[in-house]
Parts: structure tokens; sequence; C-alpha cells
């Protein structure tokens, strides 16, 4: 059995050791791309630092529609090159994080025979830019076979459908994953540490400064080479750097809406596949849950915590409605979440919907390399080719990376299953969270150890006393913290509701209240 070190412990050695050493690559940025960048360049053999402003993945990385996936509408959009990157992508995803990474079959339902055609043909070309592939091949359905698979599903106008898969993940989960490997590779990997400002040697970069949130101790990191890894926040970081840069980024809202299972029971998927934007809702099983999405329309800054307006409320429980025998409405939404997605600007694109999904990488004059665009299902490609640019500009010498057959762990200790609800998050679950995967908050258990926050707002609300308790326990803290902890908490959690808390047949966990510490997005 492996022993799993004690973090607590950890975090004060590496955070002296983070000012008395050199490190080749400092990465800020604990999101999808951060991380996959770091453990690459771990995997290298390179000194590797990551420094996270918040928790692991608090941003967009926690919040999308939790799919690996190639990307049918990109297909559509005539992007082969990045659909084909996407599914190769996938195909290692499925075979190196298996424990987090399954296939998942979804089916588009048809009103005709002709819209079948169209479709089933398009998925044949899916499957062949999949090459060989473990997945099972798209297949055309009768109006029998889809009933079958989708039995909530309104039968007016159905015609049949058409099968394919894809593969379905726990975003929080394999951010953990990563960060684990980064350790685990000889790195270290640090939430709860900003970079306030860049260490600059003439005009070259050669290093961060860093600040512990908690204690607001201020860190100088050196650094052979930085990589910007920020997502939504890369921008402000480049500022930081060249005042007066031109912005990369146009920012788009994702919403979410999550509902109980009944409203679509079973183990597959449905795509709604044309909706008043252009877009694809996924009406997607996950976690004992049914979750709704996506929206995609411009935001007008980044934040920390977006949370779905009530225009793409309404968007999605209208869209939802036309394809599920079921009414769906507001009181019907155990949570509601938003992502905000960092896509690169195109001149003359008004509608990010149609923004490439790509990622792009920029080499500042003093050194700073920037990674922006892409998306969950190609961190760890967008991650490589970060390193490859930072290995060139700091001139640096390593081994080849490993990345490509890296086994990621996906299982933590009594991790909840399948269906997560209050009864998953024990006392021992929550200690586990706490001394193994850097949990300092009772919204980094719920929301992101693991996904109560995001399934049923109502449960973590109750649960939410206990986890301050249990946290209380590891790190020594008092009633008065406890009671802040939970009162934040529920704050946060009734912004996932959309209204505030009630209480109704059940009776509340314990008195007490929870508390989000509100950091520097970098």
């Amino acid at each position: 059995m492996i022993t799993l070190p004690n973090q607590i412990a950890v975090r004060a050695s590496s955070l002296d050791r983070l000012q008395r050493e050199t490190w080749d690559i400092a990465v800020i940025g604990g999101g999808a791309t951060g991380l996959g960048a770091a453990v690459d360049a771990a995997s290298r053999g390179l000194r590797t630092v990551l420094l996270e402003g918040n928790d692991f993945a608090k941003a967009t990385s926690s919040r999308s529609t939790k799919l690996i996936h190639g990307g049918v509408r990109y297909l559509k959009q005539g992007n082969l090159s990045l659909v084909r990157e996407s599914l190769q992508e996938r195909e290692l995803l499925l075979s190196n994080a298996s424990g987090i990474v399954q296939p998942l079959e979804f089916v588009i339902p048809t009103s005709s025979w002709r819209e079948r055609m169209f479709y089933g043909i398009g998925l044949k070309a899916y499957d062949f830019l999949a090459g060989r592939s473990r997945m099972p091949r798209s297949r055309m359905l009768s109006t029998q076979e889809v009933r079958a698979r989708l039995p909530t599903i309104r039968e007016d106008h159905l015609r049949g459908g058409v099968s394919y898969f894809d593969a379905q993940f726990d975003d929080s989960r394999l951010a953990l994953a990563l960060a684990a490997a980064i350790g685990q590779l000889g790195g270290i990997a640090l939430n709860y540490l900003s970079a306030v400002r860049l260490l600059k040697r003439g005009r070259q970069i050669c290093g961060v400064v860093a600040e512990d949130q908690e204690t607001h101790r201020q860190l100088e990191i050196q650094a052979k080479a930085v990589i910007n890894a920020t997502g939504i926040f890369s921008d402000s970081l480049q500022q930081m750097d060249a005042p007066g840069t031109k912005p990369m980024l146009q920012v788009s809202r994702g919403s979410h809406l999550v509902f109980d299972r009944s409203h679509l029971p079973g183990e597959t998927a449905m795509i709604i596949p044309s909706t008043d934007d252009g877009r694809v809702v996924f009406v997607i099983p996950w976690h004992g849950a049914v979750v709704v999405g996506t929206t995609d329309m411009p935001a007008e800054k980044p934040i920390l915590d977006p949370f779905p307006l009530e225009e793409e409320i309404d968007f999605l429980l209208d869209h939802a409605c036309q394809y599920l025998n079921r009414s769906l409405t507001r009181s019907d939404i155990r949570s509601m979440f938003c992502g905000l997605r960092p896509l690169v600007k195109a001149n003359d694109q008004k509608s990010t919907s149609q923004l490439s999904r790509d990622h792009v990488i920029r080499t500042s004059a003093s050194g700073l390399v920037t990674i922006a665009g892409g998306k969950w299902t190609t961190y760890r490609k967008m991650g490589s080719d970060a390193v490859d640019a930072a290995i060139a500009t700091a001139g640096l010498d390593c081994a080849a990376s490993t990345t490509r057959t890296l086994v990621l762990e996906g299982k933590g200790l009594d991790l909840p299953g399948q269906r997560q609800d209050a009864a998953s998050v024990t006392d021992e679950f929550i200690t586990h969270a706490v001394r193994h995967e850097q949990a300092r908050t009772v919204e980094d258990v719920l929301s992101r150890r693991c996904r109560l926050l995001f399934l049923d707002a109502r449960a973590a609300i109750r649960v939410a006393p206990r986890v301050a308790e249990g946290i209380s326990r590891e790190f020594g803290y008092d009633a008065a913290w406890q009671a802040a902890q939970v009162s934040a908490f529920q704050a946060f959690a009734e912004r996932h509701l959309g209204e505030p808390f009630r209480e109704t047949s059940e009776p509340p966990a314990k008195n007490g209240r929870m508390a989000i510490p509100i950091h520097s997005p970098v």
C-alpha cells in the first residue's frame, strides 16, 4: 500500500525550500494548463515549482462540462486538426487516467430520416479521425432504441437517432491527480500562494515574488523560466510583466444547471443538436445527478466566481424542456455553476461560439512564456508545448517528456463513489482531503475534493459545519474560525441555488456557519 505524504507538514518544508533553491521552471496557475505544464516539466527532470493563488482548479478548470472529447461541433466548423489532436489526447487519458476518465455513450435524437443521415455521416468522419480507438463506433438507432437509452425523451417528433462515444471525467479529481504527480516527480505544487510580482535581472525575468495567502508572508523564488498559465487571468500577468501589452483573450461564459437523476435515468447522455445560438447542449448523467449545459456568450471581464445569468438559466431550461417529457423549472435546480473560457481573440470574430479552442503561446521580450486558450482534453499537449517554449527561452538542458505514458492515480482514500451525497463526506474523507490533498477550507472539500456543492448545494450547506469541525481538528482552528467558514460557505452555496437556503424536511447538521477567503487570481 502506498503511504501518502502528510501535506500539512510538506507545505511548511516546501515554503522554506522555495527561497533556498533555484528552480528551472516556475509555473504560475494551478488549473488544467498550469498543472499539465508543471507535470511535463517535472517529468523531464527539470526542477519545477507550481504556484496557485487559490485552490487547484478553483476557477474554470473545475466548472467544465465534464467531458474529454474531440469536439463534434469543431468538426462541423471544419477544424479537423483540433478534432484529431483532441481525439488522440482522449485516447491517452483513457489509458493513463482510467480511474478518472471513462467512456460515455451519447445519443443525438433526430426528427427525420434526412437529419439522422446528416449526423450519422458526420459521426463516421469523427470515428475516422479517432483512428484506432478503444471506443465503440457510432451507429444509427431506431426510435425504439433511442427510447430505451433515453427513457424521458419527448416522442412528439422522434424519428430515431445516432449513437456515438466520447469520454467523461471529474475535472477537479484529475486536477488533484496532476498536483500529486508533480510531487511524485520531484516538483512542488502549492495552492494559496499568489504571484504578486515578477523578479527581473536587467530586463529578463529571473523568478517570482509569491505571497502565502494565509500568513501574508512574501517569498522570492528564483527561476530560470516562468510560465504564465493563469487561464482567464493571463492578460493580467502579462500586464504585470509589460504594462500596455495587448490583451490576448476574449472571455466566454459557459453555464450549467444540475438536476435530480430522475430527469434522465440510465447511463446515456443526450445531445440537443441545434440551439438558438448555434451550439449544442448536453444533458449528461454525472455522479448520480444530471448536468445540462452549456451556454456560450461573451463575459465582460474575468472574475474568480461567476454564476449563471438569468438569461442563461432560461435558455437551458427552455432547451431541456423541448427534448424531455418532464417539465423542468427553477425549483428543480439542485445546483448551478458557470465557467469562464479563456478564448484567444480573432480580429473579425464577434461570436464567442465561433472562436477557436486551439491554444496559443506567446513569449515576451523579458522571457515570460504565456499559454492561453485550449481546453481540458488537450491540457497535456498544451503543457508540453509551453515547456518546450520555456526550455528554448531559458536554454535549459533536460530529458524528453514522459507524459504520454505517465499513469495518473485518481482515487483517494474512500473517495465517494459514483453517487455523491452528504453521507459520503465522512470524517475519514475530510481528514484525507486535508492531510493528503491540500484542502484548506470547507469550500475546497465540498467543491473540489468531493463535488457535493456542484451536485446538491442544499446538502452541501447541511454538511458544512461537520466539514469545518474536521478541518479545525487538523489545523487547531478555534470555534470562531469554524463559524466564519460555515457562514461564508452558506452564502457562496446559495449562489449555486440562485436563492437563499431554506431548511425543509431534513434537519440541520449542526449549528455553526463556513468561509471562502478571497485572494488574488494569480
